[in-house]
């Protein structure tokens, strides 16, 4: 390796900008894309159905991660596909004001969708490559906090512009759109330029070996037969699929009950308030959780904390019961309780992050962390593909309670897993 090229950086100079950066395409294709179609007119049900499907790249992202170990380094994945998301986002820019707008902006956004997918894969496994274990359980919180930042700028301060930038083009919703869009490529594009100089070069981010003879396709195969064959399978794709059934449903809807008229069963908010509610408040408060999630786990350990997250994760959801049904007006009662249902939501979410950690240990973990978030975003995509049409069959009120009795898989799977005492603790000795 040259001498010129930095083995290590301070992972506080990568891991920030390195998942703000994963964030930014994701929050875009599965929450700011929602806010836009609900402003043009597109009805819930096609809304959920449509965004749901979006996330097949991240579901099937594990049939490619293999060749992200094999060819070249995650280093040349990263800054090659933040090139690319940019770009991407910049199309979404230009297609908006179109009058097929809908079906331009969808293929856009599946491009992005699997750019950034694969993005994922190269990310997480730089991260798994470039931090001791300790600091992986440390900086949990950490990479949580700037993926939040991610979504604050994307479905908080860009919708924010999004809604003033509606009131000032006198109601011309497609144009704003186009301008916030054409906002986020730039910042996107800069974010790539920081990149190429500023990752660091691990020794150990380089090409599997794959033994002499043994053929690309035999190195594919093996990967994933190392992954099924690992102990307590079963129940680990469970806890998987099923731990965030009842949040993969509420997250397609909090948008449009946000957005939507009170005749409606919605709180009537404006694009910009529900930016400031859900997009930055809320964003805020699932940062606040994921830091004191990280924090409390390398004291004591994921095991010990296991069920305060099964629980936190999920009781917070009764907020959307009681604003849907007393649809208050008073926008900081609003406020406190999205900002309520998202830090459970946000220390709850690092008990399923450092399970997939603990779940990749061995070898090839990048692509067996890919495995992992796959089964993660197919526990999404499905609930999320029908909660849409459901909510419009039976309504808002009674939709969130429906939500509620959908928490129940996510403690019975929380059962059936096998955490080590030690894990995700920070050692004495370190």
């Amino acid at each position: 390796m040259a001498l010129n090229k930095p083995a290590t950086r301070n992972p506080w100079a990568w891991v920030s900008t390195l998942y703000f950066a994963q964030g930014i395409p994701y929050v875009v294709v599965m929450t700011v894309s929602v806010i836009m179609y609900k402003r043009l007119g597109i009805s819930n049900t096609d809304i959920a159905l449509y965004t749901s499907w979006l996330y097949l790249p991240w579901v099937i992202k594990p049939l490619w991660s293999p060749f992200i170990e094999l060819f070249r380094t995650k280093r040349f994945w990263i800054i090659s596909l933040q090139l690319i998301i940019g770009a991407s986002l910049a199309a979404v820019a230009l297609t908006v004001p179109m009058p097929s707008f809908f079906q331009y902006t969808l293929a856009i956004f599946w491009l992005m969708a699997f750019s950034s997918a694969t993005h994922d894969i190269a990310a997480d496994g730089f991260y798994m490559l470039g931090l001791e274990q300790h600091q992986q359980a440390a900086f949990v919180g950490v990479r949580s906090t700037f993926y939040r930042i991610a979504m604050i700028t994307g479905q908080g301060l860009l919708v924010v512009v999004a809604g003033t930038l509606e009131t000032n083009l006198a109601g011309n919703i497609a144009l704003a759109w186009s301008m916030t869009f054409g906002i986020l490529a730039a910042l996107f594009l800069i974010f790539f330029v920081y990149h190429r100089f500023i990752l660091p070069y691990p020794v150990s981010d380089k090409t599997a070996e794959r033994g002499g003879v043994e053929s690309p396709l035999t190195a594919f195969l093996n990967i994933f037969v190392l992954f099924f064959k690992k102990k307590n399978i079963v129940a680990t794709i469970a806890f998987l699929l099923l731990y965030r059934f009842a949040e993969a449903q509420l997250v397609k809807l909090v948008s449009p009950f946000l957005l939507d008229a009170r005749s409606a069963g919605g709180l009537g908010l404006s694009t910009s308030q529900v930016g400031i509610v859900y997009g930055t408040v809320g964003i805020i408060a699932l940062t606040l959780g994921g830091l004191l999630g990280g924090y409390v786990v390398s004291r004591q350990g994921l095991r010990f904390w296991l069920w305060f997250m099964v629980i936190i994760i999920h009781f917070p959801d009764l907020t959307f019961v009681y604003l849907s049904h007393v649809q208050p007006d008073n926008f900081y009662l609003i406020s406190a309780a999205v900002a309520l249902e998202q830090f459970g939501y946000g220390f709850g979410f690092t008990a399923y992050m450092l399970y997939m950690i603990l779940v990749s240990e061995g070898e090839h973990k990048t692509a067996h962390y890919a495995i992992c978030t796959g089964f993660m975003a197919l526990g999404m995509m499905i609930p999320g593909m029908f909660s849409g049409a459901l909510q419009e069959w039976i309504g808002y009120k009674s939709f969130f309670i429906w939500v509620i009795l959908s928490t129940i898989p996510g403690f019975l799977v929380a059962a059936l897993v096998k955490i080590p005492p030690e894990f995700g603790k920070k050692q004495k000795s370190e």
